[in-house]
């Protein structure tokens, strides 16, 4: 009996050094991706995660009418969160180049300064990182001299979720809005689509994004207060922002789009969208 526990310790401690290792070499392979740039100024990781999303984009185009065929509603959370998961690449990317660029300038401005002026700026950092919370900057201070911080996988898979999870209601939704507001060549297609793009602007988009933020807020582990504090910085902007581009988009989305695909259109275009969320939301302070 004492020899069959201690060959299952033995095993049990095997596997934990072959996990541990495993870990440490992913996680070693992970940092010197990130630290290489393509040009200079695109992360060579954020590049290889976008080409995967992408490879896995054109399987779903390839057989894209028969998985909607036998199953429309996970056919649809899959396209949504797989296009949710490009928006927060592109996202990260961007400001992965824009802080790079921040710190060129900085160290170029630094190259410039008197070493007395260098010291006193090294000494305020050195104080501002002993604050129990130094903000959200441009530049953070786990950013490295040379390049920006690492790839958050973390955030890609929350704003990934969030696809996932809210596209059944955005196809019951546009279900509904097909039967509320038919369209036929007799009566026209305009006056129905018009509709349609009116109550999909006035009440699905709000309603969305403020389930949004809320949604990462506290996947991001916060509470009701800083759900409400997030809101109160970016839902108006935003909401905004989406009235000057979601009701063209819908218009045209509605007029000529099967209803199949009007969600992966949406989801398409929304690429863009999608990147705008996902730097606001991470540029707010929940």
């Amino acid at each position: 009996m004492e020899t069959t526990t201690t060959a299952t310790e033995s095993s049990c401690a095997r596997f934990h050094e072959l996990t541990s290792s495993c870990r440490r070499r992913i996680k070693k392979s992970v940092h010197t991706l990130d630290s290489k740039f393509i040009y200079g100024w695109i992360p060579l990781l954020n590049t290889i995660i976008f080409a995967l999303e992408m490879a896995v984009v054109a399987q779903i185009v390839r057989r894209y009418d028969h998985y909607y065929d036998t199953r429309p509603v996970l056919t649809m959370m899959v396209t949504n969160s797989v296009l949710s998961a490009i928006a927060d690449t592109v996202a990260q990317t961007v400001t992965s180049v824009r802080r790079r660029a921040a710190i060129t300038s900085l160290n170029a401005d630094l190259d410039d300064l008197s070493s007395s002026k260098k010291d006193i700026i090294i000494e305020l950092d050195n104080m501002a990182e002993k604050l129990p919370h130094y903000g959200n900057d441009l530049i953070p201070h786990n950013v490295t001299p040379n390049g920006p911080a690492p790839f958050d996988f973390e955030r890609l898979a929350r704003f990934s979720a969030w696809g996932f999870i809210v596209a059944p209601f955005q196809f019951k939704w546009l279900q509904l809005l097909q039967k509320t507001f038919p369209m036929s060549a007799a009566a026209g297609s305009t006056l129905p689509a018009l509709k349609r793009v009116a109550a999909d602007q006035l009440a699905f988009a709000p309603v969305g994004l403020a389930a949004f933020f809320s949604y990462m807020t506290y996947a991001e582990g916060g509470d009701s207060a800083a759900v409400r504090k997030r809101l109160g910085q970016v839902y108006l902007p935003t909401l905004k922002a989406n009235y000057m581009l979601w009701p063209a988009a819908q218009l045209l989305n509605f007029r000529l789009m099967p209803l199949q695909f009007q969600l992966p259109f949406a989801s398409t275009l929304g690429i863009a969208w999608g990147t705008y969320l996902s730097l606001a939301n991470s540029s707010s302070d929940p």
